[in-house]
């Protein structure tokens, strides 16, 4: 398990603010934080360097494109060859996450597509692979949360160690 890197309360602020808002600008953060524009930049390109912050992005409506299916798919893998299947069907656009696990499956993927029929040819495709064994796919009936938010996150942290 990877230890936490040591960062400063100001640095857990601005992750905080930019968890809600990445388009956040400097001024605004520094007038929000009680600090000056010139240490909220040099905070927030020392949490860049760190690989901390790895991007700034958008939150996109995939529905509203037409991508209205969610599937998860569990893979059985014949063993040595997990790595390189996991990245052969992780450079599908669709996948738009692909999972190492422990248990009955080997990884898990999750897709988002226009239509049962592109999933159907997906499915098809990875059972192809020569190293799968074994597929079992779920559609997803409703997204109740996906993702979470950092400062929430971070509150529960404390109030655990506190108790």
């Amino acid at each position: 398990m990877n230890k936490p890197m040591e960062i400063e309360e100001i640095d857990i602020e601005i992750l905080k603010k930019l968890s809600v808002n990445s388009r956040k600008s400097y001024r605004k953060l520094a007038k929000e934080l009680e600090k000056s524009p010139m240490t909220i930049k040099k905070h927030v390109e020392n949490l860049e360097q760190k690989g901390i912050i790895k991007n700034y992005g958008i939150t996109i409506d995939y529905e509203k494109l037409g991508y209205d299916i969610i599937a998860l798919i569990e893979l059985t893998i014949s063993e040595g060859d997990m790595i390189k299947i996991e990245q052969e069907i992780a450079d599908d656009p669709h996948v738009f996450a692909v999972y190492d696990l422990t248990g009955t499956y080997d990884s898990i993927i999750l897709v988002r597509i226009k239509s049962r029929s592109d999933l159907n040819k997906l499915v098809k495709r990875i059972n192809n692979m020569k190293a799968v064994v074994r597929t079992n796919t779920h559609l997803i009936l409703n997204v109740i949360k996906e993702g979470t938010d950092l400062a929430k996150l971070m509150e529960m942290d404390i109030l655990n160690k506190e108790s």
